[in-house]
């Protein structure tokens, strides 16, 4: 039975471990790539119409310069997309252009380029380099230096959303740059990087003129009130969202991750606890005789029960040392070799993320030990009901 009390606290503590080590990996490494794609908040012109196509903003905008001179704000950066279709000889591939000027951080795009490099943007010349999604690529079958052939619906140049609906198709072609795969399928089955230039040109634009602007905040913990402030500054008939506004199913579901993470932690403890409290009486009950005898030559309860508390609190402690470097081993050996695998198309990552926090493992210990101690005071209660005259008298 101590052995079993042993192991259950063993158990318990590495599934905590792996259990709030990944909880923290997942959150933080989808989240990392919702931001790293369009920004902690995105600001774009208010409009009733749901698809991709943008009414433009002047590049210099009058509330640019109270936001450039906001201190939680790091970057901003000018982008705009519009809806095309690229053709192949074989395949038809519906895709969001995504323009973007050299202004663009491409910190988090570099770490999930496969073949070829990032395309330059320069004020100076229009850019015909694109970069695609390894599943866009294998879709067309498209390697790095094909042309590829796009067509998008523009409205004609002078037309008004109003009195002249006109609208008219027009072709680009395009050189592929690089090919990326983040494993955001919001991102790789729909997004193609190219110039702002194209799209201010496809649009009819001027060289003035954007589809919206990206934010990125220095601190992601004040995502909601920037947001709020950023909303106040830029004025009517324009919206900034933070990327929780713009993928509210996706923060909705990371959300839920915390309420199973908490499940099963309480789990784990009530497991331990059980474990321990029956592995404590069954100590008692066998050393009855022994309880009785110290008893009749003048030991008093009090002895008694911190003899048994202390023999508990090496189980305990043995059960929390093997439990943690279970835990810490496995962490790292995943961080380390990501040998735990998963679907990208249906978790977004294709591995297990880990992350490994000092204040976590000291939370997870102190719950432990905390709860096991509190609920073992009440079997060594027993003690003082044990009669020695009983207990001698069948020994």
């Amino acid at each position: 039975m101590v052995k079993i009390a042993v192991g259950s606290i063993v158990l318990g503590i590495a599934v905590m471990i792996l259990t709030v080590s990944i909880v923290t990996g997942f959150k933080n490494e989808i989240k990392s790539k919702a931001v790293g794609f369009s920004g902690d908040v995105v600001i774009n012109a208010y409009t009733n119409n749901n698809s991709f196509e943008q009414e433009p903003l002047f590049m210099h905008a009058p509330f640019l310069k109270d936001l450039q001179a906001n201190k939680e704000i790091r970057h901003i950066q000018p982008f705009a997309t519009k809806n095309a279709i690229i053709k192949t000889t074989d395949e038809n591939q519906g895709i969001i252009i995504k323009g973007v000027d050299k202004n663009y951080d491409w910190t988090f795009i570099k770490q999930y380029i496969l073949q070829g490099t990032i395309p330059v943007f320069e004020d100076s010349v229009t850019s015909d380099k694109i970069l695609i999604s390894k599943t866009m690529a294998q879709k067309l079958n498209a390697h790095v230096g094909d042309k590829l052939l796009t067509y998008f619906v523009s409205k004609k140049q002078g037309a008004d959303s109003i009195q002249n609906l006109g609208y008219e198709q027009r072709v680009r072609k395009f050189i592929v740059s690089g090919i990326y795969q983040t494993g955001f399928a919001d991102v790789d089955d729909n997004i193609v990087f190219a110039h702002l230039k194209q799209v201010q040109r496809l649009n009819y634009w001027s060289s003035n003129q954007t589809g919206g602007f990206e934010i990125e905040l220095k601190d992601y913990s004040t995502i909601d009130q920037q947001t709020e402030l950023i909303n106040e500054a830029v004025g009517q008939n324009v919206e900034a969202k933070s990327v929780k506004q713009i993928y509210p199913t996706l923060f909705s579901w990371l959300s839920l991750l915390d309420s199973n993470a908490f499940i099963i932690i309480a789990l784990m403890i009530a497991v331990a606890v059980i474990n321990m409290i029956s592995a404590l009486l069954i100590l008692i009950l066998e050393r009855s005789n022994t309880i009785g005898l110290l008893k009749s030559i003048g030991a008093d309860n009090g002895l008694m029960q911190k003899i048994f508390l202390y023999q508990s609190f090496r189980m305990l402690l043995k059960g929390l040392v093997i439990g943690n470097v279970a835990g810490v081993l496995i962490c790292l050996l995943q961080q380390q070799f990501k040998f735990i695998k998963l679907p990208p198309e249906s978790y977004y990552v294709s591995y297990v993320p880990i992350e490994l926090h000092l204040h976590q493992l000291l939370i997870v210990n102190l719950l432990t030990v905390g709860s096991c101690l509190v609920m073992m005071l009440l079997p060594v209660l027993i003690i003082s009901k044990i009669n020695p005259v009983k207990t001698l008298r069948f020994k």
